[in-house]
C-alpha cells in the first residue's frame, strides 16, 4: 500500500475552498482514478504548533493506492484535468 500526500502550504492571504475541494474537487478525482483508489483522507490545517501561529499547511488530501505502479497508471491519464482545476479552490500549488 502506498500513500499519495498532496500538501497545500498555508500562506498568507491566500484563501483556500474547502468547501470546494470536498464536494467538487474530490469526487472528480475519485471519479477519474476509480478503483485504482483505495481510499481518500483530506485534513484541514487549523494552527500551528505556537499558540495562535497559523498552521503549516491549509490542507492536506491523502490517496492510498496498492502500489505506485497502480497510482501512476489511474493517475496519468488524468493528471491534465485533475491539476486544471486547483486554482478552483487554492492559489497554491501543492506540494506531492
Amino acid at each position: 500500500m502506498v500513500k499519495i500526500s498532496v500538501l497545500y502550504p498555508h500562506k498568507g492571504g491566500s484563501a483556500f475552498n474547502m468547501n470546494y475541494y470536498l464536494n467538487n474537487h474530490i469526487p472528480m478525482v475519485r471519479q477519474k482514478l476509480g478503483a485504482a483508489c483505495k481510499g481518500i483522507a483530506v485534513e484541514q490545517g487549523i494552527a500551528g504548533g505556537a499558540p495562535e501561529s497559523q498552521p503549516t499547511y491549509a490542507a492536506m488530501g491523502h490517496l492510498l493506492f496498492d502500489s505506485m505502479e497502480s497510482f501512476q497508471a489511474a493517475f496519468v491519464p488524468h493528471a491534465a484535468t485533475i491539476m486544471a482545476d486547483i486554482p478552483n479552490y487554492s492559489a497554491v500549488q501543492p506540494i506531492v
